[in-house]
């Protein structure tokens, strides 16, 4: 069921639906409180709407949940560029290139 509320979610983001896309996203988190992808994606829900320290807040969990994956550092580095933290923010796309993040 969680995947269903990440998928739902995704659509809802690609809408520009963001309010929808996190309620689908924080259900998805209900069902797994482990499920690193759904914070991700979450998180950039809340970058989209301008909400950078949830935003941050949900690439700390999905980076906590899952370390080796370079999603999370590159977003968590965008979302602190946004604020100013130049430094924060490059040292996070540093991170996400080491792991192999391509930007996909």
């Amino acid at each position: 069921m969680q995947l269903f509320y990440n998928n739902r979610g995704w659509d809802f983001y690609q809408k520009e639906d963001y309010d929808k896309a996190i309620s689908d996203f924080s259900e998805a988190i209900r069902l797994n409180p482990n499920y690193a992808w759904a914070y991700n994606r979450r998180g950039l829900a809340y970058s989209n709407k301008k909400d950078y320290d949830k935003a941050i807040s949900d690439y700390n969990e999905a980076i906590r949940l899952d370390p080796y994956e370079g999603d999370g550092y590159y977003w968590r580095g965008w979302a602190f560029r946004q604020l100013g933290e130049n430094a924060r923010a490059q040292a996070d796309f540093d991170k996400a290139k080491q792991l192999g993040y391509t930007g996909r």
